[in-house]
């Protein structure tokens, strides 16, 4: 476990009933003391699904469930997220394995499942005192993120079955032209960057990239949790909930929409000065932008001079994620305070994710439309 405690008492309004839940699981778990006492905490982290900490003795538990209010009817979908983990971790065992489904909601008022409980710790807003100032650690945590996705990708869907968690053709496409539709549906002012990155990634829709892989569709480092005695060893991937198979480059431009950078000259590069949410990586010793995507393409032989594209449209889904909770607080669906200040970040990314937009069609001017230099992308700082 890591040396600071990762689950505190259960915040108001996101309770859970303790009599059913226990009554539940004391009838549907093998091999725990049906006599036994249930414990519960609750993880702070996430802005989304609600996860909990189930303590019967010894024995633990993580419990998944959707947010507090009202949801839309094809999110938070716990049966599909529960069947994923069923097919993915054999193959893949950094995703954790499902212990059990309940999809009555008249246990708890909504469907929930059951994983197994993984022990380490997440790198989230500040640099943990587990890597420190360790130079030679970063380096290597940067490299195990990278490698962790490759590996990902490298599962094999057709094999395995999992192609058939979703539909890999024109997923690119649907992603843009869905999160376009949510975005339209949550708004909650007029906000023309955002309008303008829609119609931007709507008329540039690259190619598919060749082969298709699992998209866990939310790779960033602090859905990654690390060995407490071993930082630069990962023992979890986490928040499968949007996963699908298609286009993996989806994946790759979320991690560098979370990955900060300092410019040439020590500035901050694009998402840096969003917050302190995007701002760990931003120091000596953690991979570059580029040198992520070099090693990704190195170990994948997959094309990126098309990577802008990707990073523009995560900037743009985050958004709207971002929007879908601020959404929720000022709708009266939530009460949770971290999310009263969420419209300042929505308009802080449409505005990086026009920047970025601009920035690469103006690469693309002086390189006649391919945005590479010496076969390897090109990144603005």
């Amino acid at each position: 476990m890591a040396a600071s405690k990762d689950s505190t008492a259960v915040r108001a309004g996101e309770e859970l009933d303790l009599a059913a839940l226990g009554a539940y699981l004391r009838e549907h778990l093998i091999g725990i003391d049906p006599a036994g006492p249930i414990k519960i905490e609750q993880f702070p982290g996430g802005h989304s699904n609600l996860t909990y900490l189930i303590r019967y003795g010894e024995q633990e538990f993580v419990l998944r469930r959707p947010p507090v209010g009202p949801v839309a009817p094809t999110a938070h979908d716990m049966p599909r997220e529960y069947k994923l983990l069923s097919v993915i971790n054999p193959h893949f065992p950094l995703a954790p394995k499902p212990v059990l489904l309940c999809e009555e909601a008249s246990v708890i008022g909504v469907p929930f499942y059951l994983m197994e409980r993984r022990r380490g710790f997440i790198v989230r807003f500040k640099v943990p005192e587990q890597i420190g100032d360790n130079l030679e650690l970063r380096k290597h945590l940067s490299e195990a993120v990278v490698d962790t996705l490759v590996a990902l990708h490298a599962v094999d869907i057709h094999a395995t079955g999992i192609v058939n968690i979703g539909k890999p053709e024109g997923l690119v496409a649907r992603q843009v032209h869905g999160w376009a539709k949510r975005w339209h549906g949550s708004r909650t002012g007029e906000l023309a960057e955002m309008d303008q990155v829609i119609q931007w990634l709507v008329d540039r829709i690259p190619p598919e990239s060749v082969g298709a892989t699992i998209v866990h569709n939310d790779f960033k480092l602090d859905n990654l949790m690390l060995d407490a005695d071993d930082p630069a060893r990962v023992v979890a991937l986490l928040d499968w909930e949007m996963c699908t198979v298609g286009d993996p480059l989806i994946d790759v431009g979320l991690l560098l929409t979370y990955w900060t950078m300092r410019g040439r000259n020590g500035e901050s590069g694009p998402a840096a000065r969003n917050s302190s949410l995007w701002a760990v990586t931003n120091g000596p010793g953690w991979l570059t932008r580029e040198e992520i995507i070099e090693r990704y393409a190195a170990r994948t032989g997959r094309d990126l001079t098309r990577i802008m594209f990707y990073e523009t449209f995560a900037r743009f889904k985050v958004a709207v994620i971002i929007q879908q909770i601020y959404f929720r607080y000022v709708q009266g669906q939530t009460r949770d305070e971290r999310f009263r200040n969420f419209d300042g970040l929505v308009r802080e990314l449409a505005h990086e994710a026009l920047e970025l937009a601009e920035r690469s069609e103006n690469l693309n001017e002086h390189s006649g439309g391919v945005t590479k230099s010496g076969g390897k992308p090109t990144f603005p700082t």
